[in-house]
């Protein structure tokens, strides 16, 4: 969290105070006695002998300590204090020993910060020293040793500083003997250490004279934040943070008397309520960060005069009181991640000491107020994540000493104000996730000192300016996610200070240039999804320290660089979706640090003939023209999470062990070659995905799934698999997937996949299926099944009814709220999105991705009977429904009308009778309806969007009438009405219909002397007389067909 080192600073200070304060009086007096009171030998020797029990690392794996160490404790980098203890030199002159003036015993040790690394041992010497008053051994690696019980024997210790320092398990009982203890420090950022509920309450009782208690990581879930109500009046330092407090913590301790610093932060599970009125208190430093206070913040702040920094993020709500206008010695104020809102107050104004504000993380509106402007001390300005808008005032210009500011995510518009150029003292300025527009202006490239500039997910346009090169101390640059155009200048490659370029998402175009091999400092390139185009300039190798490179989503073109072998420092390596090709450099696959290889979506060819061990852990290969075989080497890449080969051209037998020796594997993706053979019986047991999808494997599935098969989507859609569905799928309990289709499996309806709790794709399509589809269980089954094809089979009987009960995420399109997304799995280092076969309009598409709110259910071409269930109007969220071709009699259920999601709807060459319900008029959302070949009658209905349906959706239901059909209702009745004419249209309508009657008396009274007094003329008769034409013949005709092959 930011503010945490913050907050340890003044606390840290206040403990180098106190020891400077020790130790430089001790030296003074042991000086002036140096001749007749030195260090007694057997405390020499303790130390030596302890100094002996422990190595120095100055790699310790605290990577933070060394910088910290010099910064907070003036220790000189890399040297140990023990270095100075040497035998036959008084010990009172080493580093970090301090004696009495008097006596000569040693009272004070301070290795703090000393790199001392291994076991602290229970029996260490440093225990003999019994006059010790001060102990520090602060940021040394104890390598999770227990703190010694034998501390204890330091019965005259008024200071303990053992944080940071390696100590892991309980904290001893008898730490609570130390009862002359003023200061305790224990704390830690890696909660290794714990406090029971028995050993705190010792604790309390005894240290009556404790003043500065910091518990800091240490783990106390079981401590009852009331016990801290009975810590000494005397306190001035209580530090909890993130130390496990649950339940509320007691107000009252606003109300010690002498409390000046309490830190209660990242406790998630702990609430406290700040007091309403009369809140006088002598504290100085208060944070309450990331845990809950009450909801609103009172005025009451406003009394804490004395207050110097203050951090609030404890979801509060409503409004900043004014009276926080009230604490002028305010010198940091952080209230980032609460839900204030309204405008920022301008009581803000008042904090005329601030150098660090942070209102970050809020739902504050409207502009920036320009008396903020005034806090001309501040450093440190932090407002993003808001809704703030409109333009960035002018007056911003007033806060010349500003050396952060972070407006990013926020909707301010216009162009970047030109004040800003007045900040000469900024280091970092991000205003990414905003509405700007217009180009980067030049005086934005006079901020000279400016190492960090984020510009990303705005409206800027227009090229990028060659001024950007006057930044030279920019380490970070991020212009992704706008509208730049043209190329990068190369001007750039003066910005030799780089570790970070982001420019992806843009328009920028021509080629890549080549000046970019001056950042020899970078660690991170990324230039995806532009317009890029060219080859991939050979200079990029010799950007040695690369670890990350990111070209993917442009119009590359020509082989990858030899040079690139160079980059021997890369992790990621992203280069899909271009026009690269040639054959795959084999030395690819021996770069040392490579752990992600994308090359999917190029045209690369050839074979692939080795690969080498490395720590590859995604390999994504696909959409190329790779042929061959995959190579048996491919065993050697142990580390591989997710592996994808699709859509190549990879043929001949797969070896069945070739994929055993991957054990880490959960992605695998083999899909759309020419793969035959049997599938492998010795698959990973880490797999969450299997797609074999579109090759040429035959024979039975052999593979055996284990207990506690992790798998989440089978894909064997599309191969020659026969024999049995393996029953031991059943044991895949996370399976969400199951594509089958396209196969020659004979076997019954697999009622036992009904248990599975997360299945939401079933397709069985186009196999040999045979059998009733009817429930054999009373609990629900397929509770979460969202798209169910069993089309194309054998089965028979009635539409499993029992099933489409429980057909649960399809009822509720809305069940799961939030926004619909695509069906996936993830897991903690993989991400891979689901795709299924769907039949639309008569034809197949694979969906290559699957909204969590698409439903469909296809039975058709089968020997379903019976009625369709009215229960399928509660299936609210389908998107299509197929029961074509089947034998399935009755009328169509109005329920049908209350699927309003519905886009497709086949009912077609069924033996269903009745009229078509005028419900089905309400499906607004249907673009394809098929009805044809029913023995539907009476009138179709009319609106909607029946008003766009043509005659194919009705064909071969000879009852029918009505638009579109040419056959008219005269004597069926009149059509449903759906909308009001006015009377006026009324009445023409009737003038019209008497005309026309008129007409027709005259048309009919010819005819009828064409055909009695001159006999039938055939071609007209036949029109009308009911003999079958031919394209009646050819419909019927049809129609056997299809009843036969059912």
């Amino acid at each position: 969290m930011r503010i945490f080192p913050k907050l340890s600073a003044p606390l840290c200070l206040l403990f180098v105070f106190l020891f400077l304060k020790t130790a430089f009086s001790s030296s003074i007096h042991a000086s002036s006695f140096s001749t007749t009171h030195l260090c007694s030998h057997e405390e020499a020797l303790s130390l030596l002998q302890f100094k002996t029990s422990f190595s120095i690392n100055y790699t310790v794996p605290f990577p933070y300590y060394p910088d910290y160490c010099v910064d907070w404790f003036y220790t000189k980098p890399n040297y140990s204090k023990i270095e100075s203890w040497k035998e036959g030199i008084d010990c009172c002159s080493w580093d970090g020993v301090s004696c009495d003036n008097v006596t000569g015993h040693v009272i004070a040790l301070n290795l703090s910060c000393s790199f001392l690394y291994g076991t602290f041992p229970s029996n260490s010497t440093l225990f003999s020293l019994r006059n010790l008053q001060s102990l520090n051994l602060a940021l040394n690696d104890f390598r999770l040793s227990k703190i010694p019980s034998e501390i204890s024997q330091f019965t005259r210790l008024k200071h303990l500083d053992i944080s940071d320092s390696g100590f892991s398990g309980q904290v001893p009982a008898e730490i609570a003997h130390l009862r002359k203890l003023v200061s305790l420090d224990l704390s830690s950022d890696y909660c290794n250490l714990i406090l029971e509920t028995t050993t705190f309450k010792n604790l309390v009782h005894n240290l009556s004279e404790v003043r500065e208690l910091v518990l800091s990581g240490v783990n106390m879930t079981s401590v009852n934040p009331r016990l801290f109500m009975n810590l000494s009046s005397s306190l001035t330092t209580l530090d909890l943070i993130e130390s496990g407090l649950r339940g509320n913590f007691p107000n009252s301790i606003f109300h010690f008397p002498n409390l000046k610093n309490f830190y209660l932060s990242g406790n998630r599970n702990l609430t406290i309520d700040l007091p309403s009125s009369n809140w006088s208190s002598p504290l100085q430093q208060l944070y309450l960060d990331d845990m809950d206070c009450e909801r609103q913040l009172r005025e009451s702040i406003g009394d804490l005069k004395s207050l110097k920094s203050l951090g609030l993020g404890c979801n509060l709500e409503g409004s900043i009181p004014a009276s926080i206008g009230n604490l002028s010695q305010l010198t940091d104020l952080s209230l980032f991640s609460n839900n204030f809102n309204g405008q920022i107050p301008p009581s803000l104004a008042n904090l005329t000491q601030l150098t660090y504000l942070d209102l970050s993380n809020n739902q504050f509106s409207g502009p920036i107020l320009a008396s903020i402007c005034n806090l001309r001390q501040l450093t440190s300005l932090y407002l993003h994540s808001n809704n703030l808008s409109q333009q960035i005032p002018s007056s911003l210009a007033n806060l010349t000493q500003l050396t952060f500011l972070d407006f990013s995510g926020n909707q301010f518009s216009g162009s970047i104000p030109t004040s800003l150029a007045n900040l000469t003292q900024l280091t970092s300025l991000y205003l990414a996730n905003n509405q700007f527009s217009g180009p980067i202006l030049a005086s934005i490239c006079n901020l000279r000192q400016l190492t960090s500039l984020h510009l990303y997910s705005n409206n800027l346009s227009e090229q990028i300016p060659s001024s950007l090169a006057n930044l030279t101390q920019l380490t970070s640059l991020d212009l992704s996610y706008n509208q730049f155009s043209g190329p990068i200048p190369a001007s750039i490659g003066n910005l030799r200070q780089l570790t970070s370029l982001e420019l992806y998402s843009n328009n920028l175009s021509k080629q890549i240039p080549s000046s970019l091999a001056n950042l020899t400092q970078l660690t991170y390139l990324s230039l995806s999804n532009n317009q890029f185009s060219g080859p991939i300039p050979a200079s990029i190798g010799n950007l040695r320290q690369l670890t990350r490179l990111y070209l993917y989503s442009n119009n590359l073109s020509g082989q990858i660089p030899s040079s690139l072998a160079n980059l021997t420092q890369l992790t990621t390596l992203h280069l899909s979706y271009n026009l690269l090709n040639g054959t795959l450099p084999p030395w690819i696959f021996t770069l040392p640090l490579l752990e992600y290889l994308y090359l999917n979506h190029n045209q690369f060819q050839g074979q692939i003939n080795q690969f080498w061990q490395n720590p590859l852990t995604h390999l994504d290969l696909s959409n190329n023209k790779l042929q061959g075989s995959i190579p048996n080497s491919i065993a050697n890449l142990v580390n591989l999470s997710y592996l994808n080969l699709s859509s190549n051209h990879f043929s001949d037998f797969v070896v069945p062990d070739m994929f055993s020796a991957l054990q880490n594997l959960e992605i695998l993706d083999l899909s759309h070659n020419n793969l035959t053979g049997k599938i492998p019986n010795c698959l990973p047991k880490s797999l969450s995905v299997l797609n074999l999808q579109a090759n040429c494997f035959d024979g039975n599935i052999a593979f055996g799934f284990p207990e506690g098969c992790g798998l989440r989507n089978l894909n064997l859609h599309g191969n020659q698999m026969d024999g049995l569905l393996p029953r031991s799928l059943v044991t895949c309990r996370m399976l969400e997937v199951l594509d089958v289709g396209n196969n020659n499996i004979s076997d019954t309806f697999p009622h036992w996949l009904e248990s599975l709790p997360h299945l939401q794709v079933l397709v069985l399509r186009s196999n040999k299926f045979h059998g009733s589809v009817q429930s054999t269980k009373e609990s629900p089954s397929f509770p979460k099944l969202r798209v169910l094809d069993l089309s194309s089979n054998y089965f028979v009987g009635a539409l499993p009814v029992r099933y489409i009960e429980n057909f649960n995420a399809m009822m509720d399109p809305h069940k799961d709220g939030g926004s619909p997304e695509y069906m996936m799995v993830s897991t903690r280092t993989n991400s891979y999105q689901y795709s299924v076969v769907v039949t639309w309009k008569g034809f197949d598409y694979e969906l290559q991705k699957i909204l969590t709110i698409f439903s469909s259910i296809h039975l058709s071409n089968n020997k379903f009977e019976g009625e369709i269930p009215d229960v399928i109007g509660k299936l609210s969220s389908l998107k299509g429904l197929n029961l074509s071709h089947n034998n399935l009699t009755g009328h169509i259920p109005p329920s049908l009308g209350n699927l309003t999601n519905l886009e497709w709807l086949d009912l077609s060459s069924n033996e269903l009778a009745g009229k078509i319900p005028d419900e089905l008029v309400s499906l607004t959302q249907l673009s394809v309806l098929n009805l044809s070949n029913n023995h539907l009658v009476g009138r179709i209905p009319q609106g909607n969007q029946f008003n766009t349906f043509g005659n194919g959706s009705y064909e071969g239901n000879i009852g029918l009438c009505g638009i579109p059909l040419s056959k008219s209702c005269d004597g069926i009745g009149t059509p449903p009405s759906f909308f009001q004419e006015k009377d006026e249209l009324w009445r023409f309508g009737w003038r019209v219909v008497v005309l026309g009657y008129g007409c027709g008396v005259v048309f009919g009274l010819l005819m009828g002397y064409l055909v009695f007094g001159t006999g039938k003329p055939k071609w007209f008769v036949s029109l009308f007389d009911g003999r079958p034409s031919q394209s009646g013949r050819k419909m019927r005709k049809a129609r056997r067909l299809v009843q036969r092959r059912s």
